[in-house]
């Protein structure tokens, strides 16, 4: 395996100890997908159409549609796809073309183990060192959550869940871990848009306040109780995507939620 040489000028610029990016690595890294971008906008159209499944598991992707589907240009959407292959959501191959990742529920079991490990000490992490943006952003991730949950606008609530456990990886100031917990969250909630329907509006009203409750205490410095908080939520989802699994497979029928364009 051929090993690209770089200067240790460039190096020093991307790389810390050990090989791990530095902070001017992990800062160049999100400029690099600043929202404000073409291909970012792009990334987070398809990865919200794969979690909703308008993009079906084992779906092949057509670049050129993808272009015209999201307004934009070849370009952009080869970097989306990218940057979704190197988080396990689609699968690129020479000469096959680009596949929506398959869903597998022992992946799902795997995921949620990484995830329950970090997560609850990214969550203390952002209760020390969370500043004020990241705060408000916490705070606001589920304005209008009510109204979601009883027009039952899926791509709303699913926007707004991606959105609050971003900013929770981001507050603890690790770009490391949040590095490796954004993509966690983003496989987990494709299982988890199949738990609405299994879910009253009243359960799913819970959930939303149990979020505002980590982002209480985060915003009090409480890193013990932002711990705790994130271990319930956690907690409460294997429940709920093993009581989905569990009436599909007894042919059970949930009415479908809509997707708000």
């Amino acid at each position: 395996m051929a090993i690209r040489k770089t200067t240790s000028g460039a190096r020093a610029k991307t790389a810390g100890s050990a090989g791990f990016p530095s902070e001017s690595g992990v800062l160049a890294l999100s400029q690099e997908w600043s929202p404000e971008l073409q291909k970012a906008r792009v990334y987070e159209q398809i990865l919200l159409d794969i979690i909703l499944g308008e993009l079906a598991p084992n779906a092949r992707l057509d670049e050129q549609g993808l272009a015209r589907r999201y307004q934009a240009g070849l370009a952009g959407v080869r970097d989306a796809l990218g940057r979704l292959a190197l988080e396990g959501l689609v699968v690129r191959r020479a000469r096959a073309g680009t596949t929506v990742s398959a869903l597998d529920v022992v992946e799902l079991g795997h995921a949620l183990d990484v995830r329950g490990l970090l997560e609850p000490h990214c969550a203390a992490l952002a209760a020390q060192h969370a500043t004020a943006e990241d705060i408000a952003a916490l705070e606001h991730a589920f304005d209008g959550g009510e109204a979601a949950v009883r027009s039952r606008d899926c791509r709303a609530l699913v926007a707004m869940d991606q959105q609050f456990h971003a900013a929770v990886a981001r507050a603890g100031r690790n770009p490391m871990l949040a590095r490796m917990l954004i993509p966690l969250q983003h496989k987990a909630a494709r299982y988890w848009v199949f738990t609405m329907g299994a879910d009253t509006e009243e359960e799913r009203l819970s959930e939303i306040e149990r979020h505002r409750d980590l982002a209480e205490r985060i915003a009090e410095r409480d890193a013990e109780g932002a711990r705790a908080a994130s271990m319930r939520i956690l907690k409460l989802f294997p429940q709920t995507v093993q009581r989905a699994i569990v009436r599909g497979s007894s042919g059970a029928r949930e009415p479908a939620l809509q997707t708000a364009p």
